[in-house]
């Protein structure tokens, strides 16, 4: 398998002048140690008016400071909002990017998944599948050489020579955020790698695998004419320490990314700064609901998460993305679970992505022919994000 590292830049309150400084400068230097260890990717996400969940709006910023401090990581949009931007905005700033970090880009696109984000645009929710798809169509060729002009259903440009090109040809590498598990299917039938969410059991992760690979391998149908990218990838809470017991201490940020992702994403916008959120998780910490999402993820020690890393292994997913920059994790911390799991648990799978990619191109070219699973909700029940619970 490969690694990447994973960035939704949460800051919670209370919030103190200097905070979202002192915030994007140690991302930085996480990335840039990254980097020397030897993991292959650094996604950064982009989401607007998230308070505490995420101060991430200006991902191109970001990643184009991290490009001139490091030198072989990728650099991932994970994902860019092709609701909330312009088409051609968009292959500009990637672009641009793809030329200052001499071609590293990785390309996520996206949707959004909350009305919090994508009123102020003026989208409606509802509309959001149909929009994406209308700019991926939009965009692909303002990649290439020479003028393009789109007419659609929600995006009409006239003909133009956008500028400049990317460094990656025809583009960088196309993926599609998977917070919905439909999605990874679709995302194998379109052709673009699929970013998810981790999964619940090896028997799952087996399944929407294999779901992924036949519908790229029998249902391949692109939305544009790109290159196209198989690739899976999960993100995973993560905290590696010498012991569980200190893990599971240290890693009580995964549990308020989840806390602050079912929150938004199940309540409507509220008044900018009503809801202390931070606040609202310790009183979260004390329902059962908060154990059972503290118990997922990465967390422990090298043995620990080596273990549970094999059954991933074993399930052929590509790439697995390490979110340690969550809730209050420190500086510290991060770093030291860092270089502790790129020296004890990182070479042996990294050592062994050769025989997964051999297994891999069996399957693209049809000499290894994968399972048909049953993918609808009653044969594979999908994680469901209920409203979070207070205590009485």
């Amino acid at each position: 398998m490969k690694f990447g590292i994973f960035y939704e830049h949460q800051l919670p309150r209370p919030w103190e002048s200097d905070s979202e400084y002192r915030l994007v400068k140690q991302s930085l230097d996480q990335i840039e140690l990254a980097d020397r260890l030897g993991y292959r990717y650094a996604w950064e996400v982009e989401h607007h008016f998230l308070e505490e969940y995420s101060h991430s709006s200006a991902p191109e910023v970001f990643l184009g400071a991290a490009s001139q401090r490091t030198k072989q990581i990728r650099l991932g949009h994970g994902v860019i909002q092709l609701t909330t931007n312009h088409p051609a905005r968009v292959a500009e700033r990637v672009s641009t990017l793809d030329l200052v970090s001499d071609g590293r880009v990785e390309l996520g696109l996206g949707e959004s998944s909350t009305t919090t984000e994508l009123h102020p645009f003026d989208r409606r929710f509802r509309d959001k599948r149909e929009v994406w798809e209308d700019a991926v169509k939009a965009l692909i060729p303002m990649f290439g050489d020479g003028g393009v002009e789109y007419h659609g259903p929600h995006f009409d440009f006239p003909l133009r020579n956008v500028l400049p090109k990317p460094l990656q040809k025809p583009h960088p590498p196309l993926w599609v955020a998977c917070s919905q598990r439909d999605t990874i299917e679709a995302a194998g039938g379109w052709g673009m790698g699929a970013l998810g969410f981790q999964f619940v059991s090896a028997d799952e992760a087996h399944a929407w695998v294999a779901a992924y690979y036949n519908a790229y391998t029998k249902r391949l149908a692109p939305l544009a004419d790109y290159a196209t990218n198989p690739n899976l990838a999960v993100v995973c809470g993560f905290m590696c320490c010498p012991t569980d017991e200190e893990a599971h201490v240290k890693a009580d940020g995964w549990t308020f990314f989840a806390f602050a992702l079912r929150y938004y994403s199940t309540r409507a916008p509220g008044e900018p700064g009503a809801v202390n959120l931070w606040e609202e998780y310790q009183a979260f910490r004390r329902t059962p609901q908060f154990e059972k999402m503290h118990a997922g993820g990465l967390i422990g020690s090298p043995g620990t998460i080596r273990t549970k890393l094999r059954k991933f292994e074993a399930s052929h997913v590509d790439q697995v993305i390490l979110l340690n920059q969550a809730g209050r994790n420190t500086h510290d911390d991060i770093c030291s679970s860092l270089e502790l799991f790129a020296a004890e648990v990182m070479p042996e799978f990294v050592e062994r992505d050769a025989e997964h990619e051999a297994w891999k191109q069996q399957v693209l070219a049809g000499e290894l022919m994968l399972d048909e699973v049953d993918t609808s909700p009653e044969a594979l029940p999908r994680p469901q994000r209920r409203p979070i619970e207070t205590p009485a």
